[in-house]
């Protein structure tokens, strides 16, 4: 089995293609997808304005309100609906599902995050209707790839204690799935060609040295190193981050195009 994951400019600007090499991929998988880009037009479209923060990190991640929360669920219910309808359409056995459908994926909600004000100085703020994703129904879902083709999962997992959903990054999400598998495979389809170091792209990385190249890389793909390496101690075998903006994306990657982590 293997968890692919295509993040949101890849979503937008890519979909007929990611759909033809989700068809054209020989076996089973469960699609992990984004669409921040596309949540952020429709929350402007309802006169919400989107807030973003910093982490001490330089992570920049969506704050995500009651309000916006709202907005997140609608948009990634929408993203996942269309591609299992276009994948159905095609002769295929597709499921859609969010982690909190059977509590599939739970997390816990963050009470407070630190962040980098517009002073430069940290502050601590309400953690909004983010997660940190704590289990994953490994079974389940093994249960369900056995009469399904795909399974098609958005980033939204179910906050048990509070009762409500929450939104917890695709890259978590893929990361969290794969790990609780064993996948095979992780494969991480991004708008860039994998690991980019000094213009040249990164063939392969250990997995002895990833948490040490991470501090090379810029913060939004160092924290993908960073849960590469976790999750191949957690048992899965393969890490490969490449482009989802190629045709035949997948099959690419899985022959070693973009960086393999291992």
């Amino acid at each position: 089995m293997i968890v692919v994951k295509a993040g949101g400019r890849v979503i937008k600007n890519s979909l007929r293609n990611l759909i033809d090499s989700i068809i054209s991929y020989d076996g089973k998988l469960i699609f992990v997808h984004g669409g921040g880009d596309i949540v952020t037009e429709y929350t402007k479209k309802m006169g919400i304005e989107p807030t973003f923060v910093i982490s001490p990190e330089g992570i920049r991640s969506r704050y995500t309100s009651r309000e916006e929360l709202d907005v997140y669920v609608m948009v990634m219910t929408l993203i996942n609906k269309n591609i299992v309808t276009e994948l159905n359409s095609r002769g295929k056995l597709a499921l859609g599902l969010s982690g909190a459908d059977a509590a599939l994926v739970k997390a816990n909600r963050k009470k407070r995050i630190m962040i980098i004000d517009e002073r430069g100085k940290k502050r601590i703020i309400e953690g909004g209707y983010t997660g940190k994703i704590y289990e994953v129904n490994a079974n389940l879902l093994n249960t369900i790839s056995s009469t399904f083709d795909y399974i098609i999962l958005s980033p939204i997992a179910i906050d048990i204690t509070g009762g409500t959903m929450l939104n917890v990054d695709g890259d978590q999400m893929a990361f969290g799935v794969a790990s609780a598998i064993k996948a095979d495979t992780l494969v991480i389809l991004t708008d860039v060609k994998g690991v980019i170091q000094d213009n040249n792209i990164v063939k392969k990385i250990q997995k002895e040295e990833a948490e040490e190249f991470a501090k090379k890389v810029g913060s939004g793909m160092n924290r993908k190193i960073l849960m590469a390496s976790e999750a191949l101690k957690n048992g899965v075998k393969k890490v490969v981050i490449s482009s989802g903006l190629e045709n035949d994306a997948i099959n690419k990657a899985l022959d070693g195009e973009g960086t393999v982590i291992e």
